[in-house]
């Protein structure tokens, strides 16, 4: 009886401690990859990683960034083959070469050439392009046509413009995670431009991670009617309402370019939202049921139900609607 009252009493004991121990909502944010980024990881001390977000930013920006000259994809870019990559790139560009065999090329980041030849921006009217300009550029795009071999990519086209920003901030988010989880950490929520990954729960308020989708707001204004618990998995938006131009009949085109065409995607999926297990495979498939539009994703989905999506798209009267497949999560 006297053990057990023992053992009772230590019992009682420990879980006043669990129920005691002070937690700390550790935050940090800053700018990323041309747009904004938050961290918040649970944890019984305080702790900053600051200095570690910016070493793992540099490192990626020096690998993959188009908009830094020297990094290794400008330079091969520009055509220089002596470029030895490192493991974040060639991760980006094996998984780039699964998801564009997955999709039938409907995922591509070679299209970017294409998407800066008709000039995309917030506004303005499409650029028409010359239709022999177009087939010419198109002999420069496919990422079959690239290759990786003993740390050095080669090309088939000397041309070839590799552009990875469609899934790059989704990787640079599991990076993240990942070194967070290096740590042991098991409570965390990372984000990078929108795009999402979430372990655990916010345990300070014991409840899970309440992620926002973003309503397609073309007035540049953000809302969110759609609240969802996000627990051991990542999300990553892409949407039409942002980067789109208008022709001279008043069509609306997403800056999304159809890899078969080379012609901007007139489509009226607004935005697509994916849940998946990392945050650069949500993002790349994002992108991708983009240009493949409601009908071809909603077939694609079929044999992919691992891929929860939400769709918001305008029906043939300009009616908002939405669609959820796989078990997208309702509010």
């Amino acid at each position: 009886m006297i053990r057990k009252i023992v053992m009772l009493a230590g019992v009682c004991f420990f879980l006043s401690c669990k129920k005691n121990t002070q937690l700390y909502q550790n935050f940090v944010n800053g700018e990323a990859f041309g747009t904004t980024f938050s961290v918040q990881c649970i944890d019984v001390k305080k702790i900053d990683y600051s200095k570690s977000y910016d070493s793992l930013i540099t490192v990626i920006n020096t690998s993959m960034s188009t908009y830094i000259k020297d990094s290794d994809i400008s330079k091969i870019n520009r055509g220089d083959t002596t470029v030895v990559v490192d493991k974040h790139f060639e991760n980006v560009f094996l998984a780039s070469k699964r998801l564009y065999d997955a999709t039938s090329g409907a995922f591509d980041p070679t299209i970017g050439v294409l998407v800066n030849a008709w000039d995309f921006g917030p506004e303005g009217k499409v650029i028409a392009l010359d239709s022999l300009k177009i087939d010419s550029l198109l002999h420069t795009v496919g990422i079959n046509k690239v290759l990786l071999k003993d740390g050095k990519i080669i090309k088939n086209h000397s041309k070839t413009f590799i552009d990875f920003n469609a899934l790059a901030k989704g990787y640079a988010v599991d990076v993240f995670a990942d070194f967070l989880e290096s740590k042991g950490h098991s409570n965390y929520l990372v984000e990078i431009g929108g795009e999402i990954r979430a372990k655990g729960v916010n345990s300070i308020k014991q409840k899970p991670w309440k992620i926002g989708v973003e309503d397609p707001n073309f007035d540049n204004t953000q809302s969110y009617s759609k609240i969802i618990d996000l627990q051991d998995q990542a999300m990553a938006t892409s949407g039409s309402y942002r980067k789109f131009k208008i022709d001279d009949n008043g069509n609306r085109y997403a800056h999304i370019i159809d890899t078969k065409t080379g012609y901007p995607h007139k489509s009226n999926v607004l935005s697509v939202s994916v849940l998946a297990e990392t945050c650069m495979e949500a993002d790349a498939y994002a992108t991708a049921f983009m240009s493949m539009g409601l009908k071809e994703s909603k077939n694609f989905l079929a044999t992919h139900t691992n891929l929860k999506v939400f769709f918001i798209y305008e029906d043939d009267q300009k009616t908002l609607k939405t669609l959820s497949v796989n078990g997208f999560p309702e509010n």
